[in-house]
């Protein structure tokens, strides 16, 4: 198994006016985000509103999405509590060709490490070829990985558990284990990560930067001067003053419409929020034709 590296977005999922999830036109968004310079995408994260997606409606996508080109860039998410309904939708997965997931444990309830272990010990024991990337991101989810836990995991599953994508931001400075990918959740985290020896990053705005990511990432292992890191890292900014999906959906309608359908109980950006939401990206001359520039 190759190790998993490089720039990750955190695909948008796309919806049609009934709210019902538009397989075709998320999979075409999933697709372009590659043509831009993304080396993978994660379906079903948080960014994609999983959480609140019918597994139906999942199960659909994934049966279209076998059929992409790109089919061995994917990593699979659940967006599911449930530990039998998250082994059922990556068994699922791995039918249709779907080995690397990306997995968050679940939400709501209290526990610690011992508990996470058993939760991807469990899930392991029934779909042993899966491999699985952990997602760290106390905010969602009000647990967090220590360093300990995740070596413990390694240890016992080498084959299974591969990676890590940290957004609670406390593993990717010192948890260093051999052959395994450390993925940071923002690009402000992008080149002082690689500097350190993680594997990329998996982000949502990468929907809208990854073209910027992909060249700090390349100019980084060609040993070029950074050029585009600032502007990268000011414009994760931009967006990180208000709510990400909120910000990255109002964002993209200018591009089409679509966009505009977003599940509750999450919304659009408000009037004033997104006229400074443009405003910001403007004084970064940061458009959506940048977002194209591969």
């Amino acid at each position: 198994m190759d190790q998993i590296k490089g720039i990750f977005a955190a695909s948008m999922s796309i919806f049609n006016e009934n709210l019902t999830l538009n397989s075709n036109k998320t999979i075409i968004h999933a697709e372009n985000l590659i043509n831009q310079g993304c080396h993978g995408v994660a379906i079903f994260g948080s960014t994609g509103q999983a959480q609140l997606i019918p597994i139906s409606e999942k199960i659909n996508l994934l049966n279209e999405l076998s059929t992409s080109k790109y089919k061995d860039k994917y990593l699979i998410g659940s967006g599911l509590n449930s530990l039998g309904e998250t082994i059922n939708l990556m068994r699922i997965s791995n039918s249709l060709g779907f080995n690397k997931f990306l997995i968050m444990p679940p939400a709501y309830y209290k526990y610690g490490d011992k508990e996470a272990i058993n939760f991807y010990s469990k899930i392991i024991e029934k779909i042993p070829e899966a491999k699985i990337i952990l997602y760290n991101f106390e905010k969602l989810c009000g647990y967090k990985f220590s360093i300990e836990c995740v070596e413990e995991l390694v240890k016992k599953f080498p084959k299974q558990i591969v990676g890590v994508k940290d957004s609670s931001y406390n593993l990717y400075e010192n948890l260093k284990i051999e052959n395994f990918s450390v993925l940071p959740g923002s690009e402000l985290k992008l080149l002082k990560g690689l500097e350190l020896g993680c594997s990329g990053i998996i982000t949502a705005t990468c929907n809208a930067t990854a073209s910027l990511a992909r060249k700090v990432y390349d100019d980084f292992f060609a040993k070029k001067e950074q050029k585009y890191n600032e502007k990268l890292c000011n414009v994760r900014k931009v967006f990180d003053q208000f709510n990400l999906i909120s910000a990255l959906h109002s964002f993209f309608i200018n591009e089409n419409e679509i966009y505009e359908n977003i599940l509750p109980p999450l919304s659009l950006l408000n009037s004033s929020d997104r006229k400074k939401l443009f405003e910001d990206l403007k004084e970064l001359n940061f458009n959506l034709k940048e977002t194209k520039a591969a």
